[in-house]
């Protein structure tokens, strides 16, 4: 008797076969109501194996050079005897709601190293650029094997939150002779950030990128730190020299040292676990209001009369909810 597709694929992926790994993904990316029940049950069934690795999110700004940079990071890990996988989450174009950056394409030399794992997932459109089922795609490389789990994000916006909400340290790449740059970012996202990297600290741009490192560490020192336990460093790095890589793994490891050690590393992924299951409720009902049939009749008639200025947005928002419910608007 052939075994069903979700007992099949966990033990693919608890056997580490990539190819195995990258179906096991599709399947809970997959929006299908039987996909999703298949996805439901695979993920039970890999959930006590995962949890082992480290997890990153990086961010940048466009042309920092995440990707290059991350490379050289993974190939760094690699050579430390570590398995590494990237979940790099594209733009997706919004006619094919697929993937148009192509990280395998900008990882070469990562994508062709048996220890690594390269995934990149459209965004499709959801909220923040990141794709709903990072997370899930995470715990599944977890369950197979990987120590690291990198979550290269699509820029710097929204994405920056929804990822920090999901790693257990925040990246933020910064480009040398830039000396605006933080005051161009959000302040928000700047106070996510656990770690900060010039990048490019090689040639040319070395003594900027020496001199931007020590500007931006004056300037970080007027925010309060995420944890008061950790005060984010900055540091300079070449992706194309491998300068500065190990500093960058050192200051990852003193991170996860440091709040590991008084139980802030497991309380801060309860945390995100509890938040993780909120936002599958509001995703989950958003998506089944969409689809009521009573809802999809007046929606349209709905959304014409708020543009018009007919009716207000709360109001129509409440006629929606009430036909979800299957509640009378009083007379």
């Amino acid at each position: 008797m052939t075994p069903p597709l979700g007992q099949h694929l966990a033990d693919g992926v608890l056997a580490g076969d990539r190819r195995v790994l990258a179906q096991a993904i599709t399947l809970v990316e997959s929006t299908r109501a039987d996909h999703q029940a298949q996805a439901e049950a695979l993920l039970d069934r890999v959930l006590a194996h995962s949890g082992g690795a480290a997890r990153l999110g990086i961010s940048g700004s466009p042309g920092v050079g995440k990707s290059t940079f991350i490379e050289a990071l993974g190939l760094f890990l690699i050579g430390r005897g570590q398995r590494v996988a990237v979940l790099a989450v594209d733009p997706s174009s919004q006619r094919s709601k697929g993937s148009i950056l192509g990280d395998k394409t900008r990882m070469e030399e990562l994508a062709r190293a048996e220890a690594a794992f390269i995934r990149p997932s459209p965004a499709g459109g959801t909220l923040g650029g990141v794709a709903r089922r990072t997370r899930e795609a995470m715990l599944l490389c977890e369950a197979a094997g990987f120590d690291v789990v990198i979550v290269e994000t699509v820029g710097v916006g929204q994405s920056e939150t929804a990822v920090a909400d999901m790693v257990d340290m925040f990246v933020l790449l910064l480009q040398p002779g830039a000396g605006d740059e933080l005051q161009g970012f959000k302040r928000g996202i700047v106070e996510l950030a656990d770690l900060f990297v010039v990048t490019k600290a090689d040639g040319e741009l070395l003594d900027a990128a020496t001199r931007a490192a020590a500007a931006y560490q004056g300037a970080l020192g007027f925010l309060r730190p995420v944890h008061p336990r950790w005060r984010p460093p900055v540091l300079a790095c070449s992706a194309v020299t491998g300068a500065g890589v190990a500093e960058v793994w050192a200051a990852v490891e003193g991170y996860r040292d440091t709040l590991g050690a008084v139980g802030d590393l497991a309380a801060r992924r309860a945390g995100q676990a509890r938040a993780w299951m909120w936002s599958e409720v509001s995703e989950t009902v958003l998506a089944n209001l969409r689809a009521h049939p009573q809802v999809a009749r007046q929606l349209p008639a709905l959304e014409a009369d708020v543009m018009a200025g007919r009716i207000t947005p709360a109001a129509a928002a409440r006629r929606l909810l009430q036909a979800f419910l299957g509640r009378v608007e009083p007379g």
